[in-house]
């Protein structure tokens, strides 16, 4: 009887659980059929809201300082970002090292608020800056630029505005304010001190050291070749009281020049001019020249371009691809300055801490 009890339990068992046992599906992984899925949307717990009074994105110093800037004829407002790209692409090869760049941003930023700062200018009132070089920065808008730049202008405008923008609000300083951050394209040798070009010293305008040659600089030497009647014709005209008798052989006399090749002055036609006057009368691209002459021509051979003072534009450019930081490289430039953040309050005199 024993046995037909085990036997009827065995029975009893196979009939009511094996079923049960074959319906159970086996595991499945994750995020297939029948794995195990995260919880919906709806389920998860709520985030945590932002507060209502949270701040806003801090906006950048150059895009919160607003301008008013001529172009041509044409009088814009815009944020300092925006002009500096518009400077830095027009007055640095977009090609040079990105340190370089950065220190043309800073001079640039620093040349218009020191303009700023010491009331604008008398040439154009309505307006805190203009495009003409002879008075404050060239411009280039983004299209003009890339259209110069071809097949490179994604690429240089991206470096350009990195370069805008990891210098934010930094100025060049000296005492605490903006400084007069002239520059030029390239010198012979040495920048020229402030006082040798323009009326008066200024103490951060020294000469300086500049490490460009023509293995590095374009066009590096030049020649301005006259004719003896249209050079007669030019000097005469910005120096009437000039004696240009007999041969040019004898107009120019007691040259006055550095070492580094700059005139600084010599007489012309019995009337001493600087080297950068003389420069300017006759276009020529630097006032690193000698003078030789030939039957009825003039020749001028030029070394560098540009007024000579402040930043050398290929210089900083030889000393960034040499490793220097755009900050040491103002500083070789600018004696005795600081580069620091320059703030909305600091226009009212006070400079940033």
């Amino acid at each position: 009887m024993g046995k037909h009890i085990g036997l009827s339990l065995v029975l009893i068992f196979l009939i009511f659980f094996l079923p049960w046992l074959w319906a159970q599906p086996a595991p499945a992984e994750p995020g297939e059929p029948g794995g195990t899925l995260p919880p919906p949307a709806d389920s998860l717990p709520d985030q945590e809201p932002a507060p209502e009074d949270a701040d806003p994105p801090a906006q950048s110093l150059d895009a919160a300082r607003s301008l008013r800037v001529k172009t041509g004829s044409t009088l814009t407002e815009m944020d300092m970002e925006t002009y500096l790209l518009g400077v830095v692409r027009a007055e640095m090869p977009a090609s040079f090292e990105l340190e370089a760049l950065k220190a043309q941003t800073v001079a640039a930023r620093t040349y218009v608020l020191h303009k700023m700062l010491g009331g604008g200018s008398a040439n154009h009132p309505e307006a805190d800056v203009c495009d003409d070089i002879t008075c404050c920065q060239a411009y280039l808008s983004q299209a003009d630029a890339a259209a110069g730049w071809g097949a490179e202008a994604s690429a240089y405008e991206a470096k350009i505005r990195r370069a805008v923008t990891e210098t934010d609000g930094q100025c060049i300083l000296y005492e605490g304010a903006p400084i007069l951050a002239a520059f030029h394209s390239s010198s012979s040798g040495m920048t020229q001190d402030a006082a040798d070009v323009w009326s008066s010293g200024v103490p951060y305008l020294k000469s300086v050291e500049s490490p460009e040659d023509e293995a590095t600089v374009p066009n590096y030497r030049s020649t301005a070749e006259f004719s003896a009647a249209e050079l007669k014709a030019r000097l005469l005209e910005a120096i009437p009281d000039a004696d240009l008798s007999g041969t040019p052989s004898n107009w120019f006399t007691n040259i006055q020049q550095q070492p580094s090749g700059t005139v600084t002055s010599l007489s012309v036609g019995g009337v001493t001019v600087s080297g950068n006057r003389l420069r300017t009368i006759l276009d020529l691209r630097s006032a690193c020249f000698t003078v030789a002459f030939q039957e009825d021509t003039v020749a001028f051979s030029v070394t560098g371009y540009g007024h000579g003072v402040g930043m050398s534009q290929y210089g900083a450019n030889v000393l960034a691809a040499g490793g220097m930081d755009y900050r040491d490289i103002l500083a070789w430039y600018y004696s005795d300055t600081t580069v620091d953040t320059w703030t909305d309050q600091a226009t009212e005199g006070s400079p940033s801490t």
